[in-house]
């Protein structure tokens, strides 16, 4: 594997690159129906890299067909389990040998930072394919505890075809938690990558094609959520729908689905999440290099993201001073330069939204204690703001970007509170040298996913989701993630105490 520690390490990749720019339907490189294309471009500079399919209605239609066609079939739902194993095995393998190349890709589409990309998104992005892969042949299906007269099986299967619709923050890694699980359970997938970021989903399709998943099995429909995302939504024959993205947006897809067939709809949304940091906190340095990781890691671009700190008013200020130090690790620049931790963010327009919480900041007097600009491009500094109040939009609006809004509290009791006065329930830390305050507390806030001393997403065995807005129907990653892609069917049959 080609090793990359420089800009121009990284060029040399960029320059033997080919990039992807069809739909992949049926088990072939296919142009949108009506011809038509999107433009994808690197954020980081507006340099336009192709033009992609821009895929409508009909592009979809013709998919679903082709995927229930193989459905039906059974050249993937009734393989063999160890056969299916192997397949995903084999796509995993042939990753690995690209990991260079695709990380690359996943940067120059997207603006991450391309050392976070070849660190955790596609190592991980593999991960999970190989996770699920061996979870195929070792899972049970069970037998109920009905007597002597009868037998009772309770058995998985496939719940047929399945849309997935991606967000543009982590292209790769979300990909993996979709169709990972769909495809280990025997279901035909349609993904539709965000318009914004589809180079490597298109790769990976190919990859997987090649390594044995079958025509019509793993389908890639690039295009707008207009012209795709909701005709997914809306179609008859899809029997279910994973969406990772706003909740907006979310919304939507559970509208789409009682306008339709009652779909199955699972929801991965947005989130407001609070680190919460107590004066009995064991390593302050420790703790502000979490919580900065927390706030900034992919530009704070993440729906788990450390958005709030909430601070016991005693050490407040010894814990912003220690993040001021730390915070010049956080170096901002061109995400293909391995040295840069902050890329850019990933397009004018949600650059502008950023950048208007912190005119909000300024209006409302808060104080900027790093940070708080922007600069050429789309780039937004990594920011501190200090005196966050619960009626402050900082305070209860996802900003989805490096801005760490800052809010003290006194008592235990006012932090759970604090913790808890949002819409959103995704992911929330607790740091806290006492085992029992931070059990307590962890077991308080209303949050999908709780980290203790440390701030993170679990890995593949445990499952990802939310509370209240932040989720609805299901969880991605680990066992708990098959449940979505499958439906139960119990067997019962009927044992006379004599055969006649």
């Amino acid at each position: 594997m080609k090793q990359i520690h420089t800009l121009s390490d990284v060029a040399c990749v960029v320059q033997g690159l080919t990039l992807p720019n069809k739909a992949f339907i049926n088990g072939r490189f296919t142009a949108a129906a009506t011809g038509k294309t999107l433009p994808a471009t690197n954020p980081a500079t507006g340099e336009h890299l192709t033009d992609i399919a821009a895929c409508d209605i009909a592009d979809v239609n013709m998919t679903v067909d082709s995927a229930r066609a193989a459905f039906e079939a059974g050249s993937w739902s009734q393989l063999h389990p160890g056969e299916r194993k192997a397949v995903l095995l084999k796509l995993a393998e042939l990753m690995e040998k690209e990991v260079v190349s695709l990380a690359v890709l996943e940067s120059l589409d997207s603006g991450k930072p391309v050392s976070e990309c070849l660190a955790v998104d596609v190592p991980e992005t593999i991960h999970v394919l190989k996770w699920h892969a061996e979870a195929i042949d070792k899972l049970y299906d069970h037998s109920a505890p009905v007597g002597n007269g009868a037998m009772a099986l309770v058995v998985r299967e496939p719940i047929g075809v399945v849309g997935c619709v991606l967000p543009w923050n982590f292209p790769l890694l979300m990909l993996a938690w979709k169709i990972a699980p769909a495809l280990a359970s025997g279901c035909s997938v349609i993904v539709k990558p965000a318009e914004q970021t589809s180079l490597t989903a298109l790769r990976v399709a190919e990859l997987a094609y090649e390594a044995g998943v079958p025509a019509g099995v793993l389908n890639i429909v690039t295009g707008t959520g207009k012209e795709v995302g909701e005709p997914i939504g809306l179609h008859a024959d899809i029997d279910m729908v994973s969406f990772t993205g706003s909740t907006a947006t979310g919304r939507r897809f559970l509208h789409y689905a009682a306008e339709s067939n009652l779909k199955k709809v699972v929801l991965e949304c947005g989130g407001k999440n609070p680190a919460i940091v107590f004066d009995d906190a064991d390593d302050l340095q420790s703790v502000a290099a979490h919580v900065l990781n927390g706030a900034f890691w992919n530009m704070g671009e993440n729906c788990s993201a450390t958005s709030r700190l909430l601070v016991q008013e005693g050490i407040k200020d010894k814990l912003l001073g220690l993040i001021a130090e730390q915070i010049g690790e956080w170096r901002m620049g061109n995400p293909l330069d391995p040295k840069n931790r902050l890329g850019t963010m990933i397009s004018a327009d949600h650059f502008s939204k950023v950048s208007r919480y912190l005119d909000i900041a300024r209006k409302e007097g808060l104080r900027i204690v790093q940070g708080g600009n922007t600069e050429a491009g789309i780039y937004v500094q990594p920011t501190v703001i200090d005196g966050v109040t619960p009626e402050s939009a900082l305070f209860r609006e996802e900003i989805f970007g490096p801005v760490l809004c800052v809010t003290a509290f006194k008592t235990e009791a006012e932090a759970i509170a604090l913790a808890n006065d949002t819409d959103y329930g995704l992911a929330a830390s607790v740091y806290s040298g006492k085992l029992n305050r931070a059990i307590r507390v962890s077991r308080a806030v209303r949050a999908g996913t709780v980290t203790v001393n440390c701030f993170g997403e679990g890995d593949a065995t445990t499952p990802f989701g939310g509370y209240k807005q932040s989720g609805f129907g299901g969880r991605d990653k680990s066992v708990f993630a098959l449940d979505q892609y499958t439906e139960l069917k119990t067997i019962w049959i009927d044992v006379p105490a004599q055969d006649a």
